[in-house]
């Protein structure tokens, strides 16, 4: 079934009849259909099984290799592991219908380059305020830990925030769903997190007495590290089909948001308080906003006045 073989030509008119969209490369005939996600590669001769896999689109639901001849078992254990359907000659017929036909339900409608993009998200310090207001003072704290602190110390712990945008894998039941959060990276521990908008007030300073720490980490380590939890806080489980010895086998894959639906917008460094405090049990550490226990950073970090 490799490219140039006398039933290529008629697959890759049945394919385009079926709404695929159709590209050679070095590796083979792509066919993909965005209405289903359904990428289909005929697999040029000597292409190792690794190689074809990864020319499959990424986002992808369900993944189809079309080789000339059975490869082993071997062959099948690596597709498994790789996430694609495996079809020789001899299994085409039965699998047809399936790669050809729209399964029941709505269809999507393929974005077009009119379709608005992800833009970046505006600045989330537009006053220039950097430091959140606490809202628990020295007692609440002491009430919430339970115990009655023989030290108290309140230290601004350094945060990289930005606004983020970012659309969801689209489905077969409607594209998908566009929302607009806050990403806050711990910049003593790089530990990202998401924030609810509105749920911390910006103020220029806050009375004394205080400690405020520096930062650990820089703005592009803080950019990465969101950019990788937020890929995975919304990537999205997919069925995917697959074929095997005449079974049908629906498999749920991890979709992770394409390239360009993700954005995130200009970071500022903002100073969060933390009450520690120090008793008889050892430290207990409280966001001085949310009420939350937790440790700020990964190790004890000096003060700075």
């Amino acid at each position: 079934m490799a490219p140039g073989s006398p039933e290529t030509p008629q697959l890759r008119r049945l394919l385009a009849a079926a709404g695929y969209r159709l590209s050679d490369n070095d590796h083979g005939l792509l066919a993909w259909r965005f209405e289903d996600r359904r990428g289909i590669l005929i697999v040029a001769p000597g292409v190792p099984l690794a190689e074809a896999a990864a020319e499959l689109p990424a986002d992808a639901a369900h993944r189809t290799l079309l080789l000339s001849a059975e490869l082993g078992e071997e062959a099948r254990a690596l597709a498994s592991e790789l996430g694609v359907e495996l079809l020789v000659p001899d299994t085409l017929g039965s699998a047809l219908g399936e790669l050809l036909f729209l399964p029941p339900g709505p269809a999507l409608a393929e974005p077009t380059p009119s379709s608005e993009p992800l833009e970046p998200p505006v600045a989330v310090l537009p006053t220039g305020d950097s430091v959140v207001r606490p809202r628990l003072g020295r007692e609440e704290a002491e009430q919430i830990a339970g115990t009655a602190g023989t030290h108290l110390t309140l230290r601004l712990i350094p945060f990289y925030v930005a606004a983020y945008r970012v659309r969801a894998p689209a489905t077969r039941r409607g594209p998908g769903e566009v929302r607009e959060e806050l990403v806050a990276v711990n910049a003593l521990s790089g530990r990202p997190t998401v924030w609810n908008p509105g749920q911390r007030e910006l103020v220029a300073e806050i009375p004394p007495p205080f400690q405020r720490l520096d930062s650990a980490i820089t703005e592009a380590v803080a950019r990465a590290r969101a950019e990788e939890f937020l890929r995975r806080r919304h990537t999205v489980g997919l069925d995917h089909t697959e074929q095997h010895e005449g079974a049908l086998v629906v498999e749920r894959r991890r979709v992770p948001p394409g390239p360009g639906d993700l954005r995130i917008g200009p970071f500022a460094l903002l100073h969060v308080p933390f009450w520690y405090i120090e008793g008889a049990e050892g430290r207990v550490i409280l966001d001085a906003v949310t009420g939350a226990r937790g440790e700020p950073e990964p190790r004890e970090s000096e003060p700075n006045a």
